[in-house]
């Protein structure tokens, strides 16, 4: 076993230039939404292939937003990930919508439209619990592309049109992500055009930071105007509009609407980040792979799927343990590791076993049985860019040694 060393779970990889380009900011003197968020947005709307972008202080803003420029209206229903983070649902609650939990695929842990076309017809049956009225309107569908891998978004739209569904993407960890239908196909972007609008997070720990940040895009006009007023107090005009030279001092309020707008500081970082986007991965996606071969031959974990038709964007590695092969459950797992100092986490707790869905909509364990099983064996390892040969490796050993020391007789043998 190697020397113990603190791995954690993540480490920001941010160097000098966006360092240069803060302090620049600074001394500028325009701290707020200005020329460093307009090119930021700019330059991130060409990396994902969008015509329109628009920066907004966390994915949950961006979300937000897209729901309330899609209209959603009180009573109606979103189809959402039960295997998620809160806010996907949360947005839905925050404009009266009725967020209607879907389950997971066994593989990828993403949103399973198989669920979804059950959960519709269980809710016209009035099937589902008491508190889902059986004539709530569906009018939405929110994927979420679970640590970085992409699902099949053809196959969400076919599904999104057959049931005249909006689609908005929760790409909190999918940048950069990509997908194509079959060898030979050209790859699409996540981001370009595969959903109404896509939300993406640069949240500390993402694949690339702003400290705190999200970006909405689409390719409609008329939305990307609406999320851009709506993200600054439904202003007819943002504020480097009316400061700027030859801006208008005035503007109408159009709407009540939001303060979600990003920093120009906070872009400033943004902007070397995206510059670096592809190099990152590439860091991540070394230790992923290092991570896959070392542990293909420990039975006692599952790792994830890396399919040829997806270019992950690695933000997680997330394992499986077969606890049915240790003597340990996974609370135990994770302790063990946090003692060697091996940072982790688990991703997620899925919704309908937080108590405000269980309370509220009267959901059960068994109303999702791939996410509640997966729930109970998931793990995320570390995983950042610039992550040390001799972190990997430790992490690996670590791993490596829990599993031999609490492993059952049937697992020896296998």
């Amino acid at each position: 076993m190697m020397k113990p060393m603190n791995v954690p779970f993540f480490r920001p990889d941010v160097g000098e230039p966006e360092v240069e380009e803060v302090v620049a900011a600074l001394r500028s003197g325009w701290l707020t939404t200005g020329p460093r968020v307009r090119r930021f947005e700019q330059e991130f709307a060409g990396a994902v292939g969008a015509a329109h972008a628009v920066a907004v202080n966390s994915c949950t803003a961006a979300l937000h937003l897209a729901l309330e420029a899609l209209v959603l209206k009180p009573g109606q229903g979103v189809l959402v990930p039960t295997m998620t983070f809160a806010a996907t649902a949360a947005v839905v609650r925050y404009l009266g919508g009725v967020p209607i939990l879907v389950d997971c695929d066994p593989q990828t842990a993403n949103l399973d439209l198989r669920d979804a076309q059950r959960k519709i017809g269980q809710l016209r049956l009035g099937q589902l619990p008491g508190a889902i009225p059986k004539d709530t309107p569906v009018i939405g569908i929110i994927p979420v592309h679970v640590g970085g891998c992409m699902m099949n978004v053809a196959d969400v739209q076919d599904f999104a049109d057959r049931h005249r569904l909006w689609v908005v993407e929760d790409a909190a960890h999918a940048f950069p992500a990509a997908w194509r239908p079959g060898p030979g196909s050209p790859w699409q972007r996540c981001g370009e055009g595969s959903a109404a609008v896509s939300c993406f997070s640069f949240y500390a720990n993402k694949t690339i930071t702003t400290g705190e940040g999200g970006m909405a895009v689409t390719g409609d006009a008329k939305l990307a105007e609406r999320i851009r007023s709506m993200s600054l107090h439904g202003l007819s005009h943002d504020a480097w509009g009316r400061y700027a030279a030859g801006g208008s001092w005035d503007y109408r309020i159009i709407a009540p609407g939001y303060k979600y707008n990003l920093t120009d500081v906070a872009a400033a970082i943004g902007i070397h980040q995206l510059a670096r986007a592809g190099e990152m991965r590439e860091q991540r996606e070394a230790s992923a792979l290092a991570y896959q071969e070392a542990l293909a031959a420990v039975p006692e974990v599952e790792r994830p799927v890396v399919a040829k038709d997806r270019i992950l964007s690695w933000h997680l590695y997330p394992i499986r343990l077969r606890t049915d092969r240790l003597a340990i459950d996974r609370n135990t797992f994770i302790t063990e590791l946090k003692q060697a100092g091996v940072g982790c986490s688990v991703h997620w707790r899925p919704l309908h076993l937080h108590p405000y869905y269980q309370e509220t909509y009267g959901w059960r364990p068994e109303d999702f049985p791939v996410a509640t099983a997966i729930w109970e064996r998931a793990v995320s390892l570390p995983l950042f860019p610039k992550m040390r040969t001799e972190e990997v490796q430790y992490v690996i050993q670590t791993v490596k040694a829990i599993c031999a020391r609490h492993a059952n007789p049937i697992s020896k043998s296998a």
